[in-house]
């Protein structure tokens, strides 16, 4: 018996196979979960495509976290379908190109807002939308996907600006829900080779420099370890852990040098 045995599970941000998100689905379904994937836009038949890869084709339904009729028809369908959730995944980010060229100040707030929205209030929209089905669940967690935002990074400029107030905010969702029973908790991966780590224009520098600090060792390929760590969060393993933000990166993040 998988450790999400019985469990609902929401999972966001499935593009294809390699995003940390898929490898997330994978285990989790190994794991015992039922789960169901959102796709949004002309990436929803791209995500539709990459869910016959899971051993379990789940369903995949459109969800433009800007809109809020797509997270009323998303919690309609999954009340009617289990009544509950278990977890959720929340994997989405975007900025425009403006926010992640040049230096901080090539974007306008006109960018900057669109980064804020998708990448860190989505958060709550995500949460605020499916809350009685977290709620009904008893105990119930939602992990998101974050990048360390302590530091300034090569080409992150903006995202890393929405990174930062994504740690806040889960923080203060973690205060807010708690009564409720539902633990919010980020998870800091270390660089993988996704379709998103492609927009980052400093990722390449990553490639060497992350394995040579890292005690442990990175690969930028192997997105095992992250899943690992998200299915664990999603599990009862962690029943008191709340507004925690654990970094999954070979330990690079605790090297000066």
């Amino acid at each position: 018996m998988g450790i999400l045995e019985g469990k609902k599970i929401l999972i966001t941000g499935v593009l294809n196979d390699q995003s940390l998100a898929f490898g997330a689905a994978k285990l989790a379904q190994e794991q015992g979960a039922e789960i169901v994937l959102t796709g949004v836009g002309r990436g929803l038949s791209i995500t539709q495509r990459t869910a016959r890869k899971l051993p379990i084709t789940p369903e995949v339904l459109e969800l433009d976290i800007t809109n809020p009729d797509h997270l009323d028809a998303v919690k309609s369908h999954i009340a009617s379908k289990w009544n509950k959730l278990d977890g959720i995944l929340h994997s989405i980010g975007f900025a425009p190109s403006a926010c992640l060229e040049g230096d901080i100040f090539n974007a306008q707030w006109s960018d900057v807002s669109v980064a804020l929205e998708v990448s860190a209030y989505s958060l709550k929209a995500l949460v605020e939308g499916m809350l009685p089905l977290l709620i009904t669940a008893g105990t119930s967690s939602v992990v998101g996907l974050d990048f360390d935002a302590t530091v300034a990074w090569p080409g992150y400029n903006w995202m890393g600006v929405s990174k930062a107030a994504l740690e806040s905010l889960s923080r203060y969702l973690a205060r807010d829900v708690g009564k409720h029973k539902i633990r919010v908790n980020l998870i800091s991966a270390g660089p993988v080779k996704t379709i998103a780590a492609k927009s980052v224009s400093g990722f390449n520098a990553f490639e060497t420099l992350w394995g040579d600090r890292s005690p442990l060792g990175w690969s930028l390929t192997d997105s095992e370890p992250v899943a690992k760590a998200i299915v664990a969060f999603l599990s009862d393993w962690f029943p008191a852990t709340t507004g925690e933000i654990v970094h999954v990166d070979g330990g690079y993040h605790a090297m000066g040098a």
